[in-house]
């Protein structure tokens, strides 16, 4: 016999932490290589600026579905006009 929880699990994915190593790791491959060059090549008064946007990318890659989506994109599946989207806010 199982015990199910109380509450379901949170939906939530879990933050990248915003430091260089957190961001790195949570990048795949070819992303990872390029904010390390460009972490590492970056002015001290703009090391934050490329945290930041390299943080974005590794959130965005963790999102449930993202490989799925962004194959989908590539392949021109499952794509809706942006005229769509505005008229039916739900999706």
């Amino acid at each position: 016999m199982t015990a199910q929880p109380e509450h379901p699990a949170d939906p939530r994915v879990p933050a990248v932490s915003h430091t260089i190593n957190a961001i790195g790791d949570a990048l795949t491959g070819a992303d990872r290589a390029r904010f390390y060059t460009e972490v590492l090549a970056a002015e001290a008064d703009k090391v934050s600026f490329v945290m930041r946007r390299w943080w974005k990318v590794a959130m965005l890659q963790r999102a449930p579905g993202a490989d799925q989506s962004r194959a989908n994109a590539t392949a021109g599946r499952s794509l809706i006009s942006v005229d769509e989207l505005l008229v039916d806010g739900t999706r």
